[in-house]
């Protein structure tokens, strides 16, 4: 059987690991669009943040201050041995002892009063998402540490089907454009398309998990990826802000099928630092995945 105290460990040294440690296909893109910059200070900043990356890596210490918010995606084979009305509380003593064993920032507050519960625990946090895994004898979780600085550039809209793809791609242009610098580029783009309008938004978080380079299966939102990448790095916004080549890594849609008078699109950026890091729990063992 897996216990809560198996599951609980295993979150904690996930949150470690994703603090520190920037996925490979995260670097190699970094890495690629530092030798194709064009631009002086643009080069400089990719370089920092190589350097950045490397150090954390090496020390095993967060990549940034902000350790985020922690947003769990946790999916629970059909065949796993797991009581699952221990899940969510496993989870959570798992961000608790992250918190204070890492260290993790406590980044979580009261919305009105602002008190720091202490420990990134609190009302619907952390955040968690659950999923079946049809035929699986595994419990499946990944974890997203979600920083402010991308997180506050979210933006949704309910468009009218005739704006079509047009309208889609002048959304998420223009939501990148009006963010800046702020969420801290060069960015990974994630966009929800259909669904309702808190399904979108799911979406366009969920798609931060896919590595890079990646293209989505279905053709015309491949293409739709594409387009939009070249355009958002037209913006030269840079790294940073500060002007250069590379304003976005990658963009990264998934989609849901909408009803026929809708069509909710949701933008959720993610800054350089695309920390995550997944695992999957067993009765007898725990691998921890390198390849999310």
């Amino acid at each position: 059987m897996i216990t809560k105290e198996i599951i609980s460990e295993t979150v904690s040294e996930l949150l470690k690991r994703a603090v520190a440690r920037l996925p490979k296909d995260v670097e190699s893109a970094l890495e690629k669009a530092h030798k194709t910059e064009s631009a002086e200070i643009a080069k400089t900043q990719l370089a920092t943040i190589l350097d950045n990356v490397e150090y954390a890596r090496k020390k095993g210490i967060p990549l940034c201050q902000d350790t985020g918010i922690p947003v769990f995606y946790v999916g629970i084979g059909s065949k796993a041995k797991v009581d699952t009305g221990i899940i969510d509380e496993a989870i959570v003593e798992g961000v608790r002892i992250a918190t204070k064993d890492i260290p993790l920032r406590s980044n979580a507050v009261h919305p009105l009063t602002r008190k720091n519960s202490g420990d990134n625990t609190g009302a619907g946090v952390p955040v968690i998402e659950i999923e079946l895994l049809n035929g699986k004898d595994y419990l499946e979780i990944t974890v997203l540490p979600k920083g402010a600085g991308s997180e506050n550039m979210s933006s949704l809209a309910l468009l009218k089907p005739s704006e079509g793809i047009a309208g889609l791609k002048r959304f998420v242009i223009e939501s990148v454009a009006s963010a800046g610098g702020n969420p801290c580029p060069p960015i990974i783009i994630g966009v929800g398309i259909g669904g309702t309008a808190d399904k979108a938004m799911k979406l366009s978080k969920k798609a931060l998990l896919r590595k890079i380079p990646s293209r989505n299966k279905d053709e015309d939102m491949a293409c739709l990826e594409k387009e939009v990448l070249e355009a958002i790095n037209q913006l030269r916004i840079g790294p940073m802000g500060l002007g250069g080549d590379t304003t976005a890594l990658a963009v990264h849609v998934e989609y849901a099928f909408c009803h026929t008078a809708s069509l909710p699109i949701a933008v959720n950026l993610q800054c350089w630092a695309n920390r995550r890091a997944s695992a999957r729990i067993r009765e007898n063992r725990i691998d921890y995945l390198n390849s999310v």
